[in-house]
């Protein structure tokens, strides 16, 4: 297998550090979303994890793997909700501190989930550059270890325990789908799926207003995300050098949607599936039901990450 920065052995271990911590979400199913998609299909339902999304599990790894030394002063990240939240709380079941770098137009519930679990807010300006800056004069100013959103190996570890849990609970799929921002889930999904199942197929979801995976994977090189229009706002950071080179060499396609197709998506998953969903989640969705996804054969079987559900209820987009 090529050299990532993880593999199955870290995957593994990290599983057994969030037992007992992580929820094992279910996997459910939809009747009337497999005859519009034309297959069977299996979400995994990470919108029931602790903090509304699967990146409690990246955080939570990352959080307990620091020395009681070094974790006594805390941890560092900058985030647009998902990630921040996820620190916060895994910071708060440690007893330690979480500084949390947030760009001004992070989604409200965030921000109050955040503050909620016991996370610092600090905001900032809403550019990747003002995230950095901002994060790098907390970590000066307080000595804290910075936990980034997905370019960092224990978090890539911790979210690759959702394939291992899939596969254990949908077994013999086909394909799995799973929505691509920064790609450490896409990442840690890949390479335990590749390592337990290597027949599964791989696919990323991308919003075609943030598509730099899209356009990378088309390019054969990284190719960073500029200027992000797109309603799923936890889809809008880049690839980083951790996880671009697992979604370039496995990853077979990466499917992407229009915001109207991720707007009706989430809604069919409300009303026909029950599930509760955010935008992002709706990306993976969206793609399973678009047309280029629907052409491809031998697909029988499709796992698809529901990725998370913190939505905004005062800022629904119907």
């Amino acid at each position: 297998m090529p050299p990532f920065a993880v593999d199955l052995a870290d995957i593994q271990e990290a599983a057994q550090r969030l037992a007992g911590r992580a929820h094992c979400t279910p996997v459910m199913t939809c009747a009337t979303l497999d005859r519009m998609a034309g297959r069977s299909l299996f979400f995994k339902c990470e919108q029931l994890q602790k903090t509304g999304a699967f990146k409690f599990r990246g955080a939570c790894n990352a959080v307990m793997r620091l020395t009681p030394e070094t974790a006594s002063r805390g941890v560092v990240t900058h985030s647009s909700g998902n990630h921040a939240q996820a620190l916060s709380l895994a910071a708060a079941l440690r007893g330690i501190p979480a500084h949390v770098v947030m760009p001004r137009n992070a989604s409200p519930v965030k921000r109050r989930a955040v503050e909620k679990y016991g996370g610092h807010v600090i905001e900032c300006e809403p550019t990747l550059a003002a995230r950095e800056k901002t994060a790098a004069a907390v970590l000066a100013e307080t000595g804290a270890t910075m936990v980034p959103p997905y370019n960092h190996p224990d978090v890539i570890a911790g979210q690759g325990t959702v394939a291992l849990e899939l596969l254990e609970q949908a077994p013999q799929l086909d394909a799995v789908v799973v929505p691509v921002g920064g790609g450490g889930l896409m990442a840690g999904v890949a390479i335990a799926a590749k390592a337990r199942a290597p027949q599964v197929r791989l696919f990323a979801a991308e919003p075609a207003g943030a598509d730099d995976a899209a356009r990378s994977k088309a390019a054969g090189k990284l190719i960073p995300q500029t200027d992000p229009r797109t309603i799923a706002d936890g889809l809008r950071t880049s690839l980083g050098e951790l996880t671009w080179p697992v979604l370039r060499d496995w990853v077979e396609r990466v499917l992407t949607v229009t915001e109207e197709e991720i707007v009706a998506a989430m809604r069919l998953s409300w009303e026909r599936g029950k599930f509760l969903i955010e935008p992002s989640a709706a990306v993976a969705v969206a793609a399973v039901l678009g047309d280029a996804f629907r052409a491809l054969q031998g697909l029988h079987r499709v796992g698809i990450v529901l990725s998370g559900g913190n939505v905004n209820l005062d800022d629904l987009p119907w």
